[in-house]
This record gives C-alpha cells, structure tokens and sequence, in this order.
C-alpha cells in the first residue's frame, strides 16, 4: 500500500501473501494522533448509541450450547441460561431457580430438560412454577437473548445482525473476554482505527485510515471527506495484518457499528473479501466493587475463494483455537484501553 495514494484499491495477488518492500520502524510509522480527532470518535459513538438494538444481547457462541448443560451469563445484573429442548430448539430464560434461587447454570440438561440439581424441578421451555421464557435467537454463531426491561426499546423480533459470508463456506471462531469498563467503551476502541499498528505492531502494520464520517483523509489534498464509508458512517482502513517477519497480508477494511453495542469489520477489498469480525460488547453487571464489566464476544467469519480455503475448512477444529489466541492477544490489550477509557470517565478526567 502506499500511503501516498489511499485512494488506490487494494489489490489481490497471485498469492495470498505480500512481501513488505519498505519495512518501517514503529517509532518511525507516520503519526495518527491529529487524525484521530475525539471528536470525531465520540460522534460515532453517538450515532451507534442512537440505533435500535430492540433490546437484544449476545450472550455467547452457538457452539457453547451444549446438549448435555445450559450456556450460563449474566446480562446486565439479570442471571440467564441457554439450553436445547427435546428438538434441539433453543431455550432461554432466567438463570435462578423459582424454588430456592438455586443458579441454574450448574444444572444439567437431560432430554432436552433443564433439571436443577438443587431439588430436581424441571423445566422443559414452557412457563412453569414461576419461570418464564425469555426470546432468544440463534444467529448460527451467536445466541442472542432478548432483555425487554433492560433495554428499556421497542423490541424487534429478531437481532440486527450484520451480513456475513454463508456459513457454509466460511470458517467461524468466537473469542469471549471480560473487562472493567462498560459497552461504551468497547465500541470507542473499535470506532478508533488509528491506534491499531501503533497499539498492535505484533498484528498491523502500514495502517492508513483513508475515509471517515466528517474528517479529510491523508492524501485528498485537505478536501473535506464526509462521505464515510459503506453506508456514509463508516470508517476505511488500509492496513496490513502481519504474518512473521515481512510476510503480510494487505486488506482495505470497513469498520461500521450497526447497532449500540456493535462494530463490524469487513474486508472490503484484498485476501479474504467478505469476511467480517464482529465485535459485541455485552453488560454484565457490577464487580464486587461496584465497578461495570463488560463481555466483548468477537466473531471472526473468514471466507476466501482460494482453492486452499475449503482445505483449511476441514481442520476448523483445530484453527479455531488458533483464531481465539490471536483475537484473545489483540484483546489484552483492547481491553486495557476500554478499561483506561472507563477509568477516566468515571473520574471525571477524560479529556475533552
């Protein structure tokens, strides 16, 4: 990529992997803090708070629904479980026992029915002794629960969920991780491209934010932009994820939040077009010192028409964990910006 023209498509090679010509120095990378206006951030920010959710919360991978146990969260204070019923239909509702509180979450599934292991009460999905359903949705990645006296919104039938590549022919891994900050947070550090190859040199490099909702891009002559990206509120990144030594791999990335609790990346142009991360940034509840945590639950739907890809799908079992590593390294670090983030906030020192 050249910085010079962002404007320039991103081209996909013979080979899924480019070699840096010019490697650059961290210390020596073109600076990205003038750009990365607050301002900028916090009116993105303001926009995605402002979309209908309809009340909708992630609550973990499609795959963590096992047959034999309940999926267990807590979503904004308020116990919830997750099982399949007898026709393997997802089941949700309040994670506390109406008999004597005992926490559902450690109860096991037989049959397709949640037995408490507290005094046996069974519950099969239906209305019973207190307990109430709650919506749920399975997206084929995601669960979701939907939480109408949290969200406080006109409920929708079902969650806002971004267009991925067919499951069919894509690889899919979901990475959980907790932290001391709210939603909010988490979905700023998403709407800041800048930081990504100064805050992650391990991950990309020649990192180039060429469109953003009201800012000039580098290279467009200081011409204001205000298009955006996608769908006029988006950010466009050029960057490159790398690999090991000079091996990377350059991508044009669209960074856009579909709802408040919600950015997705999609590769736009370059190896792996139309794959998307999700990022979901799920309340969970204070800490014991009163403090809010929040659940970032990422989805990684990769797809590519590379005749190796179907080959890499057979060993999805075994590349996932490898997924889950990368998003969980890029997240300790995240995480540490959304909890300095929160911290600030709360203190009254955040700047502007």
């Amino acid at each position: 990529m050249n910085p010079d023209r962002p404007d320039r498509p991103v081209r996909r090679g013979r080979f899924p992997l480019s070699l840096r010509r010019n490697p650059v120095a961290w210390e020596r990378q073109r600076p990205t803090w003038r750009e990365a206006r607050p301002a900028v951030i916090a009116r993105a920010l303001k926009r995605a708070q402002a979309r209908p959710s309809g009340n909708w919360y992630v609550v973990g991978a499609t795959r963590d629904v096992r047959d034999d146990r309940p999926l267990g969260r807590t979503v904004a204070g308020r116990e919830v479980v997750v099982w399949r019923d007898a026709a393997r239909r997802l089941v949700a509702g309040p994670g506390v026992c109406p008999h004597l509180g005992a926490p559902l979450r450690d109860s096991p599934v037989r049959c397709g029915t949640l037995v408490c292991h507290w005094h046996g009460l069974a519950l099969r999905g239906g209305p019973f002794a207190g307990w109430e359903p709650l919506p749920v949705h399975d997206d084929g990645v995601l669960v979701w629960v939907r939480l109408d006296d949290v969200g406080g919104e006109p409920p929708l039938d079902e969650p806002v969920v971004p267009v991925r590549p067919a499951l069919s022919d894509a690889l899919s891994a979901v990475y959980v991780g907790v932290g001391t900050c709210e939603p909010e947070d988490v979905v700023a550090n998403r709407l800041d491209p800048w930081h990504g190859a100064w805050f992650h040199p391990y991950s990309f490099v020649d990192l180039t934010v060429v469109d953003a909702p009201g800012t000039s891009p580098a290279g467009a002559g200081g011409q204001e932009a205000g298009r955006g990206a996608a769908d006029g509120d988006g950010f466009a990144v050029d960057v490159s994820f790398k690999l090991a030594g000079r091996l990377v791999v350059p991508v044009r990335a669209v960074f856009t939040a579909p709802e408040p609790r919600t950015v997705v990346m999609h590769i736009t142009e370059g190896e792996g077009q139309g794959s998307v991360v999700e990022t979901h940034a799920t309340p969970l509840g204070p800490d014991a010192l009163g403090r809010p945590r929040t659940a970032v639950v990422e989805a990684v739907v990769a797809a590519s028409d590379r005749p190796g890809f179907a080959a890499a799908r057979t060993m999805a079992p075994l590349l996932r964990p490898l997924v889950r590593a990368a998003a969980g390294r890029l997240w300790r670090d995240d995480l540490a910006y959304a909890e300095r983030r929160w911290h600030l906030r709360s203190t009254g020192r955040f700047p502007g």
